[in-house]
């Protein structure tokens, strides 16, 4: 491992003692794995996201590594060592694998890829990348994405490679790359959204010179896949600290690209000032949300967070008593949501869920200070279903006033809403609301067979439920007979 550099010796001093700690712990598995490549002849080294992390005590269980060996030869040497191979990656020079090794007295599960030395450049319209295989672990540095990304360390003997200084750069918590900026994103434009990413995810600064680059190449991003960006911008919102990550996006132009909603955000002020910067507003709602998830990062409410208000510049009005006024901007905004996510080629569901949390995100703001019947209150659970945790998160973050009193008025009112919920459930099985007589049972008492009437009978029955809450039996066919005689 490297000496303290001169002029940092404290920071440099701490990573490296990390990082010794780090590679002891893996090192049984990582040691066996390189002197299997020695003896076949090949060379090994951890590299890149692993020696970073590494180096700043984070490293986990999924190891990278660099070879000069081609892909088939790391398929031999790999296949009888894992406890399972993948070969998904070949294409591109990576082969994947599993195996169970020692940490300590405990034994834990390794997922590793091994790629081997290579450079990948766009051409003005490709949207895959061409990859061609090199000789040296120094050609295969300079090619990756940024400086504390391009560090290796030669395995079994430990020998620290360093050759664009990405441990001083990692002491100083920037992000630069190995080359000039514009070279680099010409490579591969995806890297100008992984700068934002690491931004959000390691909380680090973006060096001036490669957020120039950003800017001036923004419009590349437009020959990156969609399925690739959507990786790339689910990585950042699921960071600890997206808000960093989505400014340098807005303020590099990416986002006019990627999510072209987010900065349309940014509506000019009036001249009284009336309204607030619905773009501020979204990013202090992620934020908010953040703070209200129990069980890690929640995808789908970090998407609803954002883009719940996405629907406000296109609903925007100013009253002739110089309010400003955005009506139905949440039913506008779940189809923008569905759009956008569309095109970003997320799952059916995702998409689902997240635009019908936008369309709901005002549905709470109707209920006052508890003057909701219980059939409202029905109804709304029943339009949330599965999603109604994720829409009281999304409700509670939705208010980032400044006026305490309103904020406190706000949320207690919601802990009323949600204690009716509650007093409901417990009494009515809300969870599963459906008319008090089946399909079945509604064919039986109008005695007739399958067909559309079913359908609008259940419909009524299931309205009435809605109303009333349970009834009696006899009550539901007396009720079904009146509507039954009415048709």
């Amino acid at each position: 491992m490297p000496n303290a550099n001169e002029d940092n010796p404290t920071a440099l001093s701490q990573v490296q003692r990390r990082a010794v700690s780090e590679l002891l712990r893996v090192s049984p598995v990582a040691d066996d794995l390189a002197r299997r490549f020695q003896d076949a002849g090949f060379g090994l080294a951890l590299v890149g996201g692993s020696v970073r992390d590494a180096l700043l005590g984070r490293l986990g269980n999924d190891l990278d590594f660099t070879t000069d060996a081609r892909p088939e030869d790391v398929l031999k040497i790999v296949r009888p060592w894992a406890d399972s191979v993948w070969d998904v990656g070949i294409a591109f020079g990576t082969v994947g694998a599993q195996k169970d090794g020692p940490v300590g007295d405990a034994v834990q599960r390794f997922q590793i890829e091994v790629t081997t030395y290579r450079s990948e450049a766009y051409d003005r319209t490709s949207r895959k990348p061409e990859v061609s295989y090199g000789d040296s672990i120094e050609e295969d540095l300079v090619r990756r994405d940024f400086t504390v990304n391009a560090m290796a360390v030669a395995l079994p003997e430990k020998e620290f490679i360093d050759p664009h200084g990405g441990l001083e750069d990692l002491a100083l918590r920037v992000l630069r790359t190995p080359g000039t900026p514009e070279e680099s994103f010409s490579d591969d434009p995806l890297r100008m959204m992984r700068a934002a990413r690491f931004a959000a995810q390691l909380d680090f600064e973006v060096a001036p010179e490669v957020v120039s680059a950003m800017k001036a190449m923004a419009g590349r991003i437009e020959i990156v896949s969609a399925e690739r960006v959507r990786d790339e911008l689910n990585k950042l919102l699921l960071s600890a600290n997206p808000r960093k990550g989505l400014a340098l996006l807005v303020d590099t132009g990416l986002a006019a690209y990627v999510v072209p909603e987010l900065p349309a955000l940014r509506l000019e002020s009036d001249e009284h000032h009336r309204h607030k910067d619905v773009y501020e507003h979204s990013l202090t709602v992620l934020d908010q949300a953040i703070a209200l998830e129990e069980a890690g990062p929640d995808l789908v409410l970090r998407l609803a967070a954002l883009l719940h208000d996405i629907g406000k510049p296109r609903t925007r009005r100013f009253e002739p008593d110089g309010r400003v006024s955005f009506h139905h901007h949440e039913v506008v905004g779940a189809k923008m949501t569905k759009k956008r996510m569309t095109a970003l080629k997320y799952s059916n569901e995702m998409v689902k869920d997240v635009s019908r949390l936008v369309e709901l995100h005002l549905r709470f703001h109707g209920y006052g200070t508890g003057e909701w019947t219980d059939s409202a209150v029905r109804r709304y659970v029943r339009d949330a279903g599965p999603l109604l945790d994720r829409l009281h998160k999304l409700t509670r973050s939705d208010c980032t006033t400044r006026n305490k009193r309103k904020a406190g008025a706000l949320s207690r009112a919601y802990d009323g809403l949600e204690e009716r919920i509650a007093q409901l459930k417990e009494q009515e099985e809300l969870d599963a609301i459906r008319p008090d007589l089946n399909g079945n049972e509604i064919q039986e008492v109008l005695g007739i067979g399958p067909g559309p009437m079913i359908g609008k009978a259940y419909a009524f029955l299931l309205e009435l439920r809605l109303e009333n809450g349970p009834m009696e039996r006899d009550a539901a066919v007396s009720a079904l007979k009146e509507w039954w005689a009415s048709q």
